[in-house]
């Protein structure tokens, strides 16, 4: 299943139909909610930061590409501690699945990068334009991103990149995907929004950022700087003012709560400041309503969503795709949750690339927001793997 702007597209083996839509979120609900009736079945898929512009009422800037790509698989593995749950209907699937599972060796090398790419005065010059826009009171926050282009030569192995990266990362979900024409990996810092069946909504935003260097007498001092960074605390509570806002919009009245507020949370390179907001869904929502209030976060755009949506076309200049996005798990019984796709290698076209952001605000610096976006990178970028010629 996959879904532009204006078109839902549904796919079983050679059988293929499309559908016109008004509302791609809606669509997709209404479509699981037709699988659900012969059965329960998890997908899983992604969304591109570019529905943010179709959920804020700018259709032209979400483009004619996929927004949302979903997948019921034929074969699903559950790991769970020593133990492995298969399902298929596939026959000698069993057996092909328990050789996967087998410890394969190493085949790659470790790629070594610059993150001090030649976007080093443009970047700061954007940082620059954002700044004055915020302090002309044109929005309170926006988050600007940055690429930083990997070689051609060698080709980055995604399996052994994950597995390299999620041994020393600590992330709130991770993923490897090779699915509707994006192939990434990587380690999610938060969750945009988490439905599980009984209704209850949650989501974490992290705003605010020091780095992480596992020395503990460093990284005491920088969480304190980080508590205490008026910049920091003052993006941070304006972020979560917003998602509680976005979240009470589908909520039971009294129902929402922020059951975590600024704890700090390592991630990787990174250690961020986090609170949790919390909700009972209505019941005439469902679980994609929540995503369609929450989606896209917070962390990734600014404040107000709709001003720094269109700061963040005007100044990146380019379309984010993945990027800022999210990683979906679905279900037909109303769980969904959506990781947002950041720390991530992506691959598409013949070409891959990472990519940072960093929150700016009117206090900010240009020099701390390139810091913050190297940060950031070297939660992925030391775990890059070539494959062998």
């Amino acid at each position: 299943m996959s879904v532009s702007s204006d078109t839902l597209h549904l796919r079983v083996g050679q059988w293929h139909r499309s559908i016109p839509v008004d509302d791609p979120v809606e669509a997709v609900a209404t479509a699981l909610a037709s699988v659900h009736r012969h059965g329960p079945s998890r997908c899983y898929g992604w969304a591109s930061f570019e529905l943010a512009f179709l959920l804020y009422e700018d259709r032209p800037g979400a483009g004619s590409d996929t927004l949302i790509h979903l997948m019921l698989p034929e074969v699903e593995v559950q790991l769970d501690g020593n133990a492995a749950r298969t399902r298929t209907s596939i026959p000698g699937m069993i057996t092909r699945i328990t050789a996967l599972l087998r410890t394969e060796p190493d085949t790659s090398d470790a790629i070594s990068i610059s993150l001090e790419e030649p976007d080093f005065a443009n970047y700061q010059k954007k940082v620059s334009m954002a700044i004055a826009k915020i302090k002309s009171r044109a929005l309170d926050k926006v988050v600007l991103s940055r690429v930083v282009p990997l070689p051609a030569e060698p080709k980055i192995d995604l399996p052994q990149t994950y597995l390299s990266g999620r041994r020393a990362n600590t992330p709130a979900r991770s993923f490897l995907i090779d699915v509707g024409g994006w192939k990434a990996t990587g380690f999610s810092p938060e969750t945009i929004v988490e439905v599980d069946p009984t209704g209850r909504v949650r989501t974490q935003p992290l705003a605010g950022t020091r780095a992480l260097h596992h020395h503990r007498e460093t990284d005491s001092r920088l969480r304190s700087e980080l508590l205490s960074d008026a910049k920091e605390v003052h993006e941070h509570a304006i972020s979560v003012r917003l998602a509680l806002d976005e979240t009470r919009s589908v909520s039971i009245p009294g129902s929402v709560a922020v059951t975590e507020f600024m704890d700090v949370e390592e991630r990787g390179s990174v250690q961020h400041i986090a609170s949790r907001v919390t909700g009972q869904l209505q019941e005439n929502m469902s679980s994609w309503s929540a995503f369609a209030a929450l989606f896209p976060a917070v962390t990734v755009t600014g404040v107000p969503k709709g001003a720094a949506l269109r700061v963040i076309r005007e100044l990146e200049g380019e379309e984010r795709g993945l990027y800022g996005g999210a990683v979906l798990l679905a279900d037909t019984q109303g769980q969904l949750d959506a990781a947002l796709t950041l720390r991530t290698v992506f691959q598409r076209d013949g070409r891959s690339w990472l990519r940072a952001g960093a929150g700016v605000m009117g206090e900010s610096t240009p020099e701390r927001e390139w810091e913050e976006t190297c940060e950031k990178l070297r939660s992925i970028a030391p775990y890059l793997r070539g494959l062998r010629m």
